[in-house]
């Protein structure tokens, strides 16, 4: 085939300048046999001399683009409330697909976060999600597990708690999951509004129960689930769910119950609030947020919180013993005293006296 009939137009500098050109018209120069050219050789090659400039951008973007689907998970939200939500706009920072599932319809809400909302927890399971994270109430928990159809769902998955007790998640996982999943048991000590600014050094406890060590794969996605609240600032505190249940008694169930009882107190703002007062004022909103339902939860399902509990009233009972041991030394002073201080007095007084002789005490007026 001969390129005689193609007569080559040649752009010189001198008219138009190539820079002024948008990019998408600016061709690269290639070399044109002229009329009186020999046919080309299979073995002839064109060269170029420029590539268009938008080529590496969409290359980079494409690179971009498969990074975040290589590091990216599937998470599922059962239990889209509060909490949920607060979770799910962070998961949504990080790149993270989301499926969301709960009892009401929440999906205007997960068009927001550019998510999928699924009023039957079948199609959710269809989907095969990567991590399914169980985000309901302490008391709901074992039915809603008992709900999910487990059979749809890749044997190699990875169940997460966020519940505020660790021990009564961790054996309800046992009973009812396949052996093959994955148990992450996790507590994030804040919440939407202890965390509404910032979770940077707030703590986040964990505890690798069952992971397929065997798999590399499924410790990396532990890993990546973990880095969310890693990067986010979070204090990462590994422990046994056995251990957090025995500090979690003795700080956030003692919390709970102080902001509750002066909750009931009726603790009010005044003009000459203390900095010990206005602590107080902090903890009483930090705790009317949370419902009963939570509250009742920490007592019922962790076994220390009986004992923290009986602890509070015998230390209020002492402290009430001391007070009231003050005020009665403070009456019998005031009922006792005087008669007493005149006895002493008048034996004084006889030690001066000639005989011994009797001293009669004043009369009262």
């Amino acid at each position: 085939m001969l390129f005689s009939s193609v007569t080559p137009r040649i752009i010189t500098t001198a008219t138009v300048n190539p820079s002024l050109l948008p990019h998408s018209t600016y061709l690269p120069f290639i070399s044109l046999p002229s009329s009186s050219s020999k046919p080309l050789r299979k073995s002839s090659h064109l060269r170029i001399c420029a590539i268009d400039a938008a080529q590496p951008f969409d290359y980079e973007s494409q690179l971009q683009s498969q990074y975040l689907q290589s590091t990216s998970l599937k998470i599922a939200i059962i239990g889209f409330g509060n909490f949920g939500q607060f979770l799910a706009k962070a998961f949504v920072r990080h790149n993270h697909t989301l499926l969301l599932h709960s009892r009401s319809n929440y999906s205007h809400i997960a068009r927001q976060l550019n998510a999928h909302f699924y009023t039957n927890i079948h199609d959710l399971c269809e989907q095969h999600p990567d991590v399914v994270l169980i985000c309901t109430s302490i008391l709901s928990t074992e039915t809603v597990l008992k709900s999910i159809p487990f059979q749809r769902l890749k044997r190699s998955t990875l169940f997460v708690d966020v519940l505020s007790v660790k021990e009564f998640p961790r054996n309800l996982f046992f009973k009812y999951l396949p052996q093959d999943f994955d148990i992450l048991c996790t507590h994030p000590m804040f919440g939407p509004e202890s965390g509404k600014d910032s979770w940077v050094g707030l703590p986040f406890v964990y505890d690798k129960v069952r992971l397929g060590d065997d798999d590399e794969e499924r410790v990396t996605r532990v890993g990546r689930f973990l880095d969310i609240f890693a990067k986010e600032g979070c204090r990462m505190v590994e422990m046994s769910c056995a251990e957090h249940d025995r500090y979690a008694a003795g700080s956030q169930f003692v919390t709970h119950t102080m902001g509750r009882v002066l909750e009931r107190f009726g603790v009010e703002s005044s003009p000459i609030n203390t900095k010990g007062y206005e602590t107080l004022l902090d903890l009483v909103e930090n705790t009317k947020g949370d419902s009963f339902e939570l509250y009742y939860g920490l007592f019922m399902y962790n076994k220390n919180s009986l004992e923290q509990l009986e602890r509070l009233d015998m230390a209020f009972e002492a402290i009430k013993k001391d007070l009231f041991g003050q005020l009665h030394q403070v009456y019998r002073k005031q009922l006792f005293g005087n008669s007493e201080e005149e006895k002493r007095t008048l034996r004084s007084v006889q030690k001066f006296l000639p005989n011994g002789a009797h001293v009669e005490p004043p009369k009262e007026s």
